[in-house]
């Protein structure tokens, strides 16, 4: 007598090919290296040096060769007639699918658009509330169920039949639309002491922009950069981001982020702020700079409370993600905040990520209740 069942086998994850297994460093390599390709090679060279990431059957010429091969570098000829690699947008793309998943792991796409309130409405996710039928609903979201226990209960066994007012909906979320900007600071404390903060809030921004593009495109992202000044920045133009001798100017960061809100029709508004330092420059109305690095500055924080107090009139939730922990520095955010009625995360760079993302999702389902 033979017996069936399962046979259960060591896991063994899937093998990568000598191109993947490059590709995955020089992917990260290129994010540190604000897209600077030589230096992302020079990089992969001394860690091939020091762990043997290649062999004589595949050779760090063999895989820049595949680069190019695969559409990820291209070679632009220079006027002294050599030729320099740069990455194209295939690899911009790859960028910030990476990103997405290595900072909010592998989402599963909700639909196109989707995105769920508390008010019930026109949508696909259920809320386990019933209510009556009524003119517009579409026959899919009928319970059925329930409309025949009230068409038993309202006609009877024995006279049995179903009618308009026996017709029971069960509720699904409104399908909400929101605008964001993303504020990002790149004065030059993002690169002191020896700490890159820099690359991680530039990660959080591809993967941002990712989860946007992809399973939210009714929504929409600004990015702003903000240091003396601020300026939008195109989405495809985040792997290059880098910091400058810069102060940081949170008010004109605000203002222009204000500004793009403002001509938004979706009624749904938010600004993600991602900074590490204390406010410590302000264009006064002749257009000179005011700067000051010692503490704060009186002048500078009254302003950045009265932006906070603008855009709470304005009903734009302001979430600042705080990369430093000094005391006087939470203090001013816990007085930024509550001008604006927003929220404030007081972090370390490891779980930013997560912490915009939950913040996103929750942020949409807040702004319509």
């Amino acid at each position: 007598m033979s017996r069936t069942g399962f046979v259960f086998t060591p896991f063994e994850a899937p093998e990568q090919s000598d191109f993947d297994k490059l590709f995955d460093v020089f992917s990260e390599l290129i994010t540190h290296t604000s897209g600077d390709v030589e230096e992302a090679l020079d990089w992969l060279k001394i860690l091939d040096q020091e762990y043997s990431l290649t062999s004589e059957k595949y050779t760090i010429d063999d895989f820049i060769e595949d680069l190019k091969k695969k559409g990820y570098l291209r070679e632009d000829l220079q006027p002294n007639g050599q030729g320099q690699l740069s990455i194209t947008a295939k690899t911009e793309r790859v960028l910030r699918k990476n990103a997405m998943e290595q900072i909010f792991g592998k989402i599963r796409k909700s639909g196109v658009g989707n995105h769920t309130s508390k008010k019930s409405g026109q949508g696909d996710e259920l809320t386990g509330a019933f209510r009556d039928f009524e003119f517009g609903d579409t026959l899919e979201h009928i319970s059925v169920t329930e409309s025949l226990k009230n068409a038993q209960i309202n006609h009877g066994i024995d006279d049995f039949q179903l009618t308009q007012r026996d017709l029971v909906i069960e509720d699904t979320h409104h399908k909400s639309q929101m605008s964001t900007v993303l504020m990002i600071d790149i004065s030059h404390s993002m690169i002191l002491y020896g700490e890159d903060r820099i690359t991680p809030a530039k990660k959080v921004a591809m993967a941002l922009a990712e989860l946007i593009t992809t399973s939210y495109p009714k929504d929409t992202l600004d990015v702003i950069v903000f240091g003396d000044d601020a300026w939008p920045i195109k989405i495809k133009d985040l792997p290059y981001l880098n910091v400058g001798p810069y102060h940081t100017n949170t008010v004109a960061g605000l203002e222009l982020s204000m500004d793009i809100l403002r001509r938004k029709r979706n009624t749904n508004k938010q600004i993600f702020m991602i900074t590490d330092g204390k406010p410590s420059c302000l264009r006064l109305p002749d257009g000179q700079y005011y700067k000051n690095s010692n503490g704060l500055d009186q002048m500078i924080v009254e302003k950045c409370y009265s932006m906070a107090a603008q855009a709470r009139k304005m009903h734009i939730p302001i979430t600042t993600f705080m990369i430093a922990q000094d005391p006087y520095l939470q203090s001013f955010i816990e007085e930024f905040t509550k001008s604006n009625k927003g929220k404030a995360f007081y972090t370390g760079l490891k779980g930013l990520g997560e912490m915009i993302f939950h913040d996103y999702e929750t942020n949409r389902k807040k702004r319509i209740n």
